[in-house]
């Protein structure tokens, strides 16, 4: 008797356990309802826009350097340092452009004189051309009225010819001479063009942001020596979704909070919208202008964009936490009959104070799954409770 007693205690106590294990299992273990926590479908006034993060840049920037091969001969500028239009920030070591220069300097003025020496010698050849004819026809006619003999006439007409001819050879050198004047201008502006190459000016009002060589340094042709950016031509590079790209217009107003000032809101308006998107990220680059730039800059700084789209009054909307994606679908989760359902949506604009417009796929008043305690899945026991948001 007392062995069943005993036996009849151990079953029952089994039971006990194997009932209260099954239960710890449905209702708090692996097998229990996953906890959510609901919100209504309901109809509101959106104030949308559209969070993007990206880094701070310059759509005007500029590599200085030379046009050929040379040395450093001196940096005037360093980094950080504002520039005007025009202002000389380096200079390349000249070597022997200056005895080059002079010497084309003096090529072209000896050039200039033989060519007034050819003019004057057409000048003297044109006149003798003039009094050779006027003998010529003066004997000529003396010839015809035969007061002189035929032999005089030929000498007479011998002496025009030569002078012609000495004539066409006067303009020859002349214009042998404007050629020579021709080939030393040119080489003369081209060594000046090269000296002036030399001297490394600024482009524009800009702000040097690298000094990349100093004096002494061998540099090519193209390398740069400074870099420096117009400071009026900042801007975010900031990419956001592209599902919610549609709404965005360049000329749209943003705001601009960078990393270094997370409590300063400064202003800014969308300038650019880049036509390819990142097909892995599905991400596309807005670039957003600062409005009016900051006073100092600090290029490749993280900044948090936020472009304000136009207001849309009575939209039916969502909390923002209920979009959800599966299979590459966006959608929200929904509670039927205790269990998990994915339902297709098409939403629009979404606010900043976390609602989010809906095109289709809802009607007002529904409920839909704005927070889990686990991630869902199709199908899935779900039950209602109240959930502290992550």
């Amino acid at each position: 008797m007392k062995s069943s007693a005993k036996t009849l205690t151990l079953i029952v106590g089994a039971a006990l356990f194997l009932a209260a294990f099954v239960w710890l299992l449905a209702t708090r273990g692996p097998l229990a309802p996953v906890g959510v926590q609901s919100g209504d479908v309901v109809r509101a006034d959106l104030n949308p826009g559209i969070f993007g993060i990206g880094t701070v840049e310059a759509r005007l920037a500029y590599a200085i350097g030379p046009t050929q091969p040379g040395r450093v001969l001196r940096v005037l500028v360093d980094q950080g340092d504002a520039v005007k239009i025009g202002a000389l920030l380096a200079e390349m070591d000249p070597v022997d452009m200056d005895k080059r220069t002079q010497a084309a300097h003096s090529a072209a003025a000896r050039s200039r004189q033989a060519m007034q020496a050819a003019q004057a010698q057409v000048v003297e050849a044109e006149s003798r051309v003039k009094l050779a004819e006027a003998n010529r026809a003066r004997y000529l006619a003396l010839y015809r009225k035969n007061f002189v003999a035929r032999e005089m006439l030929d000498t007479r007409s011998y002496e025009a010819a030569s002078a012609e001819a000495a004539l066409v050879a006067m303009r020859a050198n002349a214009q042998a001479a404007s050629r020579d004047i021709g080939r030393a201008d040119a080489e003369l502006q081209g060594l000046e063009r090269q000296r002036d190459s030399l001297r490394l000016a600024s482009p524009v009002n800009g702000v040097v942001t690298a000094r990349e060589a100093e004096p002494g340094t061998t540099v090519v042709a193209g390398q740069a020596v400074l870099r420096l950016v117009d400071p009026a031509s900042l801007w975010v590079r900031a990419r956001i979704d592209q599902s919610r790209a549609l709404g965005v217009r360049v000329g749209q107003p943003a705001s601009i909070v960078l990393r270094s000032a997370p409590g300063r809101t400064m202003p800014g308006r969308v300038a650019r919208i880049e036509l390819q998107s990142d097909a892995v990220t599905e991400e596309r680059i807005v670039d957003v202008a600062f409005d009016p730039p900051p006073t100092r800059l600090y290029l490749g700084e993280l900044a948090e964009v936020t472009i304000q789209l136009p207001g849309v009054a009575g939209a039916l909307t969502v909390p923002s936490a209920a979009i959800a994606r599966m299979n590459n679908q966006t959608g929200v989760w929904r509670e039927v009959d205790g269990r998990a359902r994915f339902k297709p949506v098409r939403i629009g604009s979404q606010s900043q104070d976390g609602l989010t417009q809906v095109l289709s796929g809802l009607t007002q008043g529904e409920k839909v799954i704005v927070y889990s305690a686990k991630q869902l899945s199709d199908g899935v026991r779900v039950r209602e409770q109240k959930l502290t948001p992550s």
